[in-house]
C-alpha cells in the first residue's frame, strides 16, 4: 500500500464507519471469521485434493483376486500369490502363459520396465527432465532402439510369438490399472504403450550395467602402454594374482617390481597432496545421475557356485547364486513359478524374471538350475581411426578410405526443447571418443551385433541336463556372463553364456588400428573351442567375477576389470572344507562376512605399530587396540574393522599414485585404483618388499608413508567422534532407494527401505556396500526346489502402498532363510479368454474361486 493512501477501518455492519475500540474490536472479529471460513476452505480443499491423490495412487494397485478377461488368451490362466506376493502362473500352453507375465509385470513393474526400455534407448530425459539429457546424449550413440527393432524381426517365429504375446500382456495389464503407476502421477506424464523392441531394449539395459560400453579399462590400459616403461606396466597391470582361486590350473606369480634404472622415483619431484583423497569426475553421465550420492569404490560383482551330487548329503547336486547389483526399490528381480503342460508331462520353471521380458533368468526347471556372475572379460575393443588429414571426414578401412556415417537422433526432454545429437558410424561401430592425443575412437562392441540380445533363455526351459544346458550357452543373446549349472543326475558345469568374439592380430588388451585389416574380429568362438568345465574331480565349481580359467585359455575371455581373487579364492575354500554339503552350508558360505582378505593387512599394521610407534602419538594406542581386537569379520559393531579398511585405501593411494602421476596429467579420466581391481597384487609387493626407489620423493621410508596414512586415518575418524564409536555399521548404512526417493528427498520415509546397517564388504562372500550387494540370494537342487532359499531386497510389488513392496526386505538383510518356491497362496486371480470381444464367462470372484478349489492341479 502506497505510504500516502489513508488507512480507513473496516466498515461496520450498517455499513457506517466503525466509530472508537468498541468498533475496531467487533470489526477484527468479523475479520478473524472470514480469515477462518477462508483458511476452512482452503484446508478442506486441500484434504479433498489429497484424498483424491490418494484414491488415484490407490487406484494403480494390481489387481490380486476375482477374474478379468485378457483378449488373446486361450484357454484360462489362474494366477496365485503367496503371502510375499510371489506368483504361480498356470496355464494351458506357454505362449498363455508369457501373456499372463506381460500382465503381471505391467501391473507390479511398468514404471521400472519404462526405466529399463529408457535408459537402453537414450530416452530418459523424455521422462525426468534436463538431469537426464547428457545419460541420453551419451546412450544414443549404441542406437539400441534402432538394434532393438532390429533383432526383433530376425527372432525365431516361436520366440517371436511368444514376445508379441507377452508384449500384448503387458499393455492389457497397464490399461487395467484403475489408474496410472503413482510414479507417472509425480512426473505429470502419461506412460506409453509397451512395445515388442523394448523387451530387447531391457537386455540392451542390462549390456550397459554388466559392461563398459566407453572401453574405459583398455583406454586407461593404452594410455599406460604408450607413457610408461613396459616393466612397470607389468607389474601394475598383472595378468593374475597370488589370490586369484581359477577352476583349472594354478594361480600367477606376482610380477616383480621394474627395477631402479626403469623407474626411480627418488629422482623425481614430490607428488604434491599426495595423501589427498582424489574424488575423480564419474566415468559416464549415468554413474553421475545415479550414483551422486555413492562412494568412487562401489564395485559390482556376484558369486556363484555349484557342488556335485558326490559331495552333498542327500547325492543332490546344490547351486547357489547371488548376483550384486547396484540396490534398489523396487528390486531388479521379479519372481514367479510358470508353470504349463509339456509334450512330455507338466513343465514348472521357478526363479527370478527381468520385468519387461518374458524369460526366467536364473532359477531351476526341477532338471537343471543356473545362475550367473559377470565374467568381467572383454567384450569390446576400441578402434584407434586413421582420419583423412585432407578431409577428417573420411577414416582409412582394409578397403581404402571410407566416410564416416552420420545419424542424426532426437532427443526429447520433459519441460524443455529437444537436443540433437549427431552419431558417427564407422564400419567397425560408433565413434565413441578421442584418447590423450586426439586421436578418434570407435568402438567394436559385441552388444552391437545382430543377435546380441535374444529370447534364447527359453532354450534352457527345454533342456534335460548340464551337457545341453552348456551346448546352447554361447546362442544365447545375453551380456558374456559366467554360467553355472547343475541338474537332476547331480552333475555340475560351468561355461560363459553369451557370445566369444574372436579376435585376430591383437589380443584386444590396448586400443590398436583396424585400418590394415591386420587386427579384426572374425566371427564368434564356437563348439568346442569354447572354454567350459564339467563334473570336475573336486566336486565343485565357483566363480566371483575373478579369473576362472588357465592362463593358457584366459586370452578368449580377456579382462576388462577383473576382480583381484580373495573373495572367489575364500568361497572356494569355504566349499572345499564341506564334505557332504547341505542348503543350510550354502547359505552360511552366502553370509560368510569373515575379513580373511584383509587379515594380512591388520598384521602389517600391528607390526608397525611397535610400542615406540605407539609412545610417540597416544592416538595409536586406543586404535592398536581395537585394531587387536576387531573381531575378524566386517561386523557392524567392529571399529577395528573399519580402521584396517580405510588404512589400506589410503596406503594404497600414497604408495601407487606417485608411479602413474604424469598419466593423471595427460588424461583426466585415468584413475588407476578404480580402473584396475586388481592393484592389490602390486601394492602388497610394495609394503612388504618396500623398495626405496618406488618410494615418492617427498617420504624418508616406507614405514614412515604408512604410519601417515595411519595417522591421517586416525584424524579423520576422530573428527567425528570417539574412535571406539567409529564402527563399520556406521559408514555401512544401507541405502535401498526408490529412483524418485533419491531426487525427493521429503518422499523417502514413504518410498525408500529403512536405512540399516549391515555386516559384509566387497572382499568377502557377503558382499555388502550402502548402494550395493546381493540382488537375490538363492540355493536351490532341481528336483528338491521345496528345500531350497530365496532372499531379495525390497519386495514383488513396485508399488509403494501395496504390502508387498517392501515385505521380503526384512529376510535379505537379517540372512533369514525363506523359501525358494511360492508358499501356499493367499490370492488367487483368473485370466480369462475373450470369445467376441467379452469375456468367455462371467467374472464373479466367488464362483471363481469355488471353482478354483474344485480344480487345482497338484502343487509341486
Amino acid at each position: 500500500m502506497p505510504e500516502s493512501m489513508p488507512v480507513h477501518p473496516p466498515p461496520s455492519v450498517s455499513g457506517h464507519p466503525a466509530v472508537g475500540d468498541a468498533g475496531r474490536l467487533s470489526c477484527r472479529r468479523r475479520w478473524l471469521r472470514r480469515l477462518s471460513v477462508a483458511a476452512g476452505v482452503v484446508l478442506g480443499g486441500g484434504v479433498v485434493l489429497a484424498l483424491l491423490a490418494f484414491w488415484r495412487v490407490r487406484a494403480s494397485l494390481p489387481q490380486l483376486e476375482g477374474s478379468r478377461p485378457l483378449a488373446g488368451l486361450v484357454a484360462e490362466v489362474v494366477v496365485e500369490r503367496d503371502r510375499l506376493g510371489v506368483p504361480t502362473v498356470r496355464g494351458k500352453s506357454r505362449l498363455d502363459v508369457s501373456r499372463a507375465l506381460g500382465f503381471l509385470h505391467a501391473q507390479d513393474r511398468f514404471f521400472q520396465m519404462d526405466l529399463l526400455r529408457r535408459r537402453s534407448a537414450g530416452e530418459l530425459a523424455a521422462l525426468v527432465g534436463g538431469a537426464a539429457a547428457q545419460v541420453d546424449r551419451e546412450t544414443r550413440v549404441h542406437r539400441f532402439r534402432h538394434r532393438a527393432e532390429l533383432g526383433v524381426e530376425q527372432l525365431s517365429q516361436p520366440h517371436r510369438q511368444l514376445l508379441t504375446a507377452y508384449t500384448a500382456g503387458v499393455n492389457a495389464g497397464l490399461k487395467a490399472l484403475g489408474a496410472v503407476p503413482p510414479e507417472y502421477l509425480a512426473l505429470q506424464v502419461q506412460p506409453q504403450p509397451w512395445r515388442e523392441a523394448d523387451s530387447l531394449l531391457a537386455g540392451y539395459a542390462m549390456f550397459l550395467d554388466l559392461q563398459n560400453e566407453s572401453g574405459g579399462h583398455e583406454s586407461a590400459r593404452g594410455l599406460m602402454h604408450e607413457l610408461l616403461p613396459a616393466d612397470l606396466v607389468a607389474f601394475l597391470v598383472p595378468a593374475g594374482s597370488p589370490l586369484d582361486a581359477p577352476l583349472e590350473g594354478p594361480a600367477l606369480e606376482t610380477p616383480p617390481p621394474p627395477a631402479p634404472q626403469v623407474v626411480d622415483l627418488r629422482a623425481k619431484q614430490p607428488m604434491t597432496r599426495l595423501f589427498a583423497q582424489r574424488s575423480p569426475p564419474p566415468a559416464t553421465a549415468w554413474d553421475s545421475l545415479r550414483d551422486a550420492h555413492a562412494p568412487r569404490e562401489v564395485v559390482y560383482g556376484s558369486n556363484n557356485w555349484a557342488v556335485a551330487g558326490s559331495h552333498t548329503a542327500d547325492g543332490r547336486a546344490l547351486l547357489a547364486g547371488d548376483m550384486h547389483l547396484r540396490l534398489g526399490l523396487p528390486s531388479i528381480w521379479y519372481r514367479a513359478a510358470l508353470v504349463w503342460p509339456g509334450s512330455d508331462g507338466p513343465r514348472r520353471i521357478v526363479g527370478v524374471t527381468l520385468p519387461g521380458a518374458p524369460c526366467v533368468l536364473a532359477g531351476s526347471t526341477g532338471k537343471i538350475a543356473w545362475t550367473f556372475t559377470n565374467s568381467e572379460g572383454d567384450w569390446a575393443d576400441l578402434v584407434v581411426l586413421e582420419t583423412d588429414p585432407a578431409n577428417p571426414q573420411r577414416y582409412r578401412t582394409p578397403d581404402g578410405w571410407a566416410t564416416f556415417t552420420r545419424h542424426s537422433e532426437t532427443i526429447e526432454i520433459a519441460g524443455g526443447e529437444p537436443a540433437s545429437v549427431d552419431v558417427l558410424e564407422t564400419i567397425w561401430g560408433p565413434v565413441v571418443d578421442a584418447d590423450h592425443a586426439g586421436r578418434p575412437r570407435a568402438i567394436r562392441w559385441a552388444a552391437h551385433d545382430p543377435g546380441a540380445v535374444n529370447l534364447g533363455l527359453l532354450r534352457l526351459e527345454e533342456v534335460a541336463g548340464v551337457d545341453e544346458a552348456i551346448a546352447v550357452a554361447g546362442e544365447i543373446g545375453v551380456p558374456a556372463q559366467n554360467f553355472v549349472c547343475v541338474d537332476a543326475a547331480g552333475r555340475v558345469g560351468w561355461t560363459i553364456i553369451g557370445r566369444i568374439p574372436r579376435r585376430v592380430g591383437f589380443d584386444g588388451r590396448v586400443p590398436v588400428s583396424w585400418a590394415d585389416g591386420t587386427a579384426r574380429w572374425d566371427g564368434w568362438i564356437s563348439g568346442d573351442e569354447r572354454p567350459k568345465v564339467v563334473d570336475p574331480a573336486a566336486g565343485r565349481l565357483w566363480s566371483a567375477n575373478a579369473r576362472v580359467v588357465p592362463a593358457s585359455g584366459h586370452g578368449l575371455i580377456g579382462d576388462e576389470g577383473q576382480d583381484v581373487g580373495g573373495r572367489q579364492g575364500q568361497i572356494r575354500d569355504a566349499l572345499l572344507q564341506i564334505e557332504k554339503a547341505t542348503a543350510d552350508d550354502m547359505l552360511a558360505v552366502q553370509l560368510d562376512d569373515r575379513a580373511v582378505f584383509l587379515s594380512r593387512w591388520r598384521e602389517l599394521l600391528l607390526e608397525l605399530l611397535t610400542p615406540e610407534a605407539v609412545a610417540a602419538d597416544p592416538r595409536r594406542g586406543e586404535a592398536r587396540r581395537l585394531v587387536n581386537d576387531w573381531g575378524g569379520r566386517a561386523a557392524v559393531e567392529s571399529a577395528g574393522y573399519r580402521i584396517v579398511r580405510e588404512w589400506r585405501q589410503s596406503v594404497a593411494s600414497a604408495s601407487l599414485r606417485p608411479l602413474v602421476a604424469e598419466l593423471e596429467d595427460a588424461d583426466p579420466r585415468f584413475d588407476y585404483l578404480r580402473d584396475f581391481r586388481r592393484f592389490e597384487t602390486p601394492l602388497w609387493t610394495l609394503v612388504t618388499q618396500r623398495p626405496q626407489h618406488l618410494l615418492d620423493a617427498g617420504q624418508e621410508s616406507w614405514e614412515r608413508l604408512m604410519l601417515k596414512a595411519f595417522d591421517l586415518t586416525l584424524v579423520r575418524l576422530a573428527s567425528q567422534g570417539p574412535l571406539e564409536d567409529r564402527t563399520w555399521g556406521e559408514w555401512n548404512v544401507s541405502r535401498v532407494q526408490h529412483p524418485l526417493g533419491a531426487a525427493l528427498p521429503f518422499l523417502s520415509a514413504w518410498l525408500d527401505a529403512p536405512p540399516r546397517s549391515l555386516p559384509g564388504d566387497a572382499n568377502m562372500p557377503r558382499v555388502q556396500l550402502p548402494w550395493a550387494g546381493a540382488s537375490q540370494r538363492m540355493v536351490v537342487s532341481p528336483g528338491r526346489e521345496e528345500e531350497g532359499f530365496f532372499h531379495m531386497p525390497g519386495g514383488q510389488s513396485g508399488h509403494p502402498f501395496s504390502p508387498h513392496y517392501r515385505d521380503g526386505h526384512e529376510a535379505w538383510a537379517s540372512g533369514k532363510p525363506t523359501p525358494f518356491l511360492p508358499s501356499e497362496p493367499v490370492h488367487t486371480l483368473l485370466l480369462l479368454p475373450v470369445a467376441g470381444g467379452t469375456a468367455s464367462r462371467p467374472t464373479d470372484p466367488a464362483a471363481d474361486a469355488h471353482a478354483l478349489r474344485a480344480r487345482r492341479e497338484p502343487r509341486g
